[in-house]
């Protein structure tokens, strides 16, 4: 009889979207059920993700073969992670996506936390775009979120930290360790560091600031999971800790707060600034709204269609 082994369950890396997104680095390994990692330019080698948003998308999509399988987007302040479920997934999470699908066209924001497999698709002209196979998930209420956002932002300093310290380094395991860089980012770092060279992470800090911005947000509504919802864990809410919903005077502020935030010179678009309010506990028509009335009154202007800056 021949044995086989299977290769130990990989961790999971809490991570946003912009890292995961701007990676182009694989390895696959050469036996049948060796792991398969995408590898960021921060040195993380991911084959499993916990990720967390708000749901943008989510729809069928029949194949060739004639099987359906749902597209969806999920965004947290850094973008957007694209994933898919098909006929491959457990029946728990097909059952659970095609709730999820009818409520967001009914108009239900969700926020959504998934444990996923790290994908990777190449195409004919070389190009690496990434995407995410969800293992369990649940929907999440914006207290859960922020705890989600605190622990992918610490995971995402540390990275940006050994990253920096690797660039006067030997780019090998001895001199990387002896450096104080941490064990589980070494064999990341090593394959990175040559594949991506030199690049900016200023952005990936700006990602942060603006993650820390929605955790210190005071005024997000918090809603509690129904015992369905909640399938990773258990949560208690307490009396003491549910917040009120927010007012109109704070979807002002965040607007205002969130153009002056994410305006690079240009304004910033209709979609970032809903998709960014909702994220906050803000419903999407009401933002909209919201943008009427300080257009009209003068606080904000279009530049050019769909896109508003502060007068």
């Amino acid at each position: 009889m021949v044995i086989t082994r299977r290769s130990p369950r990989q961790p999971a890396w809490h991570m946003l979207a912009s890292e995961f997104s701007e990676s182009s680095l694989h390895e696959k390994g050469s036996g049948e059920f060796d792991p398969s990692f995408v590898i960021t330019k921060l040195g993380a080698k991911a084959n499993r993700l916990i990720v967390a948003g708000l749901i943008e998308r989510l729809e069928p999509r029949e194949t060739a073969n004639g099987s359906t399988l749902y597209q969806g987007q999920l965004r947290d302040p850094s973008g957007l992670h694209y994933f898919s479920v098909g006929d491959y997934a457990t029946e728990a999470m097909r059952e659970m996506v095609i709730d999820l699908a009818a409520r967001i066209e009914s108009g239900e924001s969700l926020m959504l936390l998934m444990v996923a497999k790290a994908r990777w698709f190449q195409n004919e002209e070389g190009s690496v775009y990434t995407s995410l196979r969800p293992e369990e998930a649940c929907i999440i209420s914006p207290s859960v979120y922020r705890e989600w956002l605190a622990k992918a932002c610490e995971q995402t300093l540390i990275r940006l930290d050994a990253q920096q310290k690797t660039a006067s380094l030997e780019t090998n395991r001895a001199s990387l360790s002896e450096a104080g860089i941490p064990e589980h980012l070494i064999d990341g770092l090593i394959l990175a560091k040559p594949h991506y060279g030199e690049f900016d992470s200023e952005m990936y800090r700006f990602n942060i600031m603006q993650a820390l911005d929605i955790i210190e947000n005071k005024d997000i509504v918090r809603e509690k999971p129904t015992p369905k919802e909640e399938t990773f864990e258990q949560r208690e809410e307490t009396p003491q800790a549910k917040e009120e919903p927010a007012s109109e005077s704070d979807l002002k502020q965040t607007i205002l707060e969130l153009i002056d935030a994410l305006d690079q010179g240009e304004g910033v678009d209709f979609d970032t600034l809903l998709s960014n309010a909702a994220a906050r506990g803000h419903e999407r028509d009401a933002a909209e709204a919201m943008l009427d009335e300080l257009s009209d009154g003068g606080e904000i202007h279009e530049p050019r269609f769909g896109w508003f800056k502060r007068t």
